[in-house]
């Protein structure tokens, strides 16, 4: 029996963030090449945000030069729908970083929006029509806009 037998000190160990984070992660199986679909989900998502961030921001400008009989209520509906997009936007950015993603626009080509990403060393195209981009921030505003309700309620 040594002289640290039984002294508590010693039954703890302090890891540094970093090795922590390596040692969670050591079990996990490593990601290389092409995307998983819940990636692409999120690659379509980090096109998706900066549109329904910029639809927010017209509208607001749109409601502060209109004469409306309510329109401080729709300036706080229009601003927590923007606080709520622009946090969504910056914590999936940080995700994708996570993972090794990156998005980068590259062209427009009849109502296509094409996105060249990288993935871990995979490089590959992402297109999504104008009328699917139209449909998914419609959605993800209607998820927002009930969001809202359910507070008020």
């Amino acid at each position: 029996m040594s002289k640290l037998d039984g002294n508590n000190r010693w039954g703890g160990k302090m890891l540094m963030t970093e090795h922590q984070q390596q040692y969670d992660n050591r079990s996990q199986p490593k990601l290389t090449g092409r995307p998983t679909r819940e990636e692409l989900v999120m690659i379509r998502d980090f096109i998706i945000y900066p549109h329904v961030i910029s639809m927010i921001q017209r509208s607001q400008e749109d409601v502060s030069s209109a004469q409306l009989a309510l329109k401080a209520v729709i300036i706080r509906c229009l601003e927590y729908l923007m606080h709520r997009a622009s946090n969504d936007y910056y914590s999936l950015k940080r995700e994708l970083k996570s993972r090794n993603i990156k998005v980068m626009e590259e062209e427009t080509n009849d109502g296509i929006l094409y996105y060249r990403y990288f993935c871990r060393g995979y490089d590959d195209k992402f297109g999504i029509v104008r009328e699917t981009l139209r449909t998914e921030i419609i959605q993800q505003m209607t998820r927002y806009t009930n969001e809202i309700g359910q507070k008020l309620r």
